[in-house]
């Protein structure tokens, strides 16, 4: 029998089966709501955010995201394309200052459903930190991934390394840093 302890998926197994509230397109509805904690936005810009993917390959997984509904690349503006590009700046050194990892893994899906990505029509770049040898036995043998830290302390130790940077806004604790690009 496999048995992983991850406590902090108690929250998914007790959820009320409304899939979380959304309601249309996650990368769209998440940034309306009030919480950012809850929704896992780490920090934002005028034309992006930052959010911690649900299911992560490692610590730290987290998505750089343009608020504009758009599935192609080349329809960004360039305002937009900016923006979205300074944001994963900003966010690659939160990790490397937050996480300390040996190295970064950064990619898009584009091109629809044979690009692997579940959700194809709103544009998003993936952040993965890397370890020396954080790949170990247990995808191979088992089937099964292991992750060494909830969601919430990661948010945390993120959130802080943001808010270290020059130009961070900081509000509440449960708030998204904030920068401004313009």
């Amino acid at each position: 029998m496999d048995q992983v302890f991850a406590p902090w998926r108690i929250e998914w197994v007790e959820r009320d089966g409304d899939g979380d509230g959304i309601d249309g397109c996650p990368f769209c509805v998440l940034p309306e709501r009030e919480d950012d904690r809850a929704s896992r936005i780490v920090a934002r810009s005028d034309r992006a955010f930052v959010l911690l993917n649900n299911y992560p390959y490692n610590p730290g997984h987290v998505m750089v995201i343009p608020r504009v509904h758009e599935g192609e690349f080349p329809a960004l503006d360039d305002a937009t394309l900016l923006d979205h590009a300074r944001l994963k700046q900003r966010t690659m050194r939160a990790l490397e200052d937050g996480l300390g990892p040996d190295g970064l893994n950064a990619g898009m899906n584009l091109g629809g459903d044979a690009a692997g990505g579940s959700i194809d029509d709103h544009l998003h770049t993936h952040l993965v930190p890397r370890w020396s040898g954080d790949t170990n036995f247990m995808p191979v043998v088992s089937d099964t991934k292991v992750i060494v830290e909830a969601l919430e302390d990661t948010w945390e130790r993120l959130r802080d390394a943001f808010a270290e940077q020059e130009g961070a806004r900081v509000g509440d604790d449960d708030e998204a840093v904030r920068f401004s690009f313009e």
